[in-house]
């Protein structure tokens, strides 16, 4: 089955073994219809991974995992982005946060928040009420490439699945 790039991509729920616990959990809970593919997981950075399988930095996208602070209170959110793009966090994701101090998350706590591997976190399984702020560009791709909860396989799916899972928010979140 081609989808993108030269991966064997194959519906995610028939693998289970290629994806983090989380991610299983919910693709099976929402019925999300999307494919998973075996990934060397040592080319799993962005840049590194393109290269490797032919899928073009415009369809991959980035999760990166956000900490913001107000007095005593910690929030913590995804932000889905293309691999072209980068977030505007300061400015967007501070304010739609209603956040005084931002920044990105550590690894240690993003992947013990998150369950999931540094370098594979995806939107798609994350902890229930964690706000996901995709960017209107992710939205309106045919299919985007994305992690799978671990280094050793990518998802694709429809950007405009990723704008439906739960607790997602579609804004312009790229610097300008």
């Amino acid at each position: 089955m081609h989808i993108v790039g030269t991966l064997d991509w194959q519906p995610a729920l028939g693998h289970p073994e290629l994806l983090a616990q989380p991610v299983r959990d919910a693709i099976a809970d929402l019925g999300l219809e999307c494919f998973v593919a075996p990934i060397d997981p040592d080319r799993a950075d962005t840049a590194a991974f393109c290269a490797a399988y032919d899928v073009p930095l415009e369809v991959s996208a980035n999760c990166v995992v956000v900490a913001g602070r107000r007095a005593d209170l910690a929030t913590m959110a995804a932000c889905l982005i293309r691999a072209t793009d980068r977030a505007d966090v300061n400015r967007v994701v501070r304010k739609r946060l209603d956040v005084r101090k931002i920044s990105f998350a550590g690894m240690d706590d993003a992947v013990r928040e998150t369950n999931m591997e540094y370098g594979g976190i995806t939107p798609i399984g994350l902890p229930a009420g964690w706000p996901i702020l995709v960017d209107a560009a992710v939205a309106e791709l045919d299919m985007i490439v994305v992690g799978s909860g671990i280094r050793g396989s990518k998802i694709a799916l429809a950007g405009r699945s990723a704008a439906a899972l739960p607790n997602a928010e579609v804004m312009a979140l790229a610097l300008q």
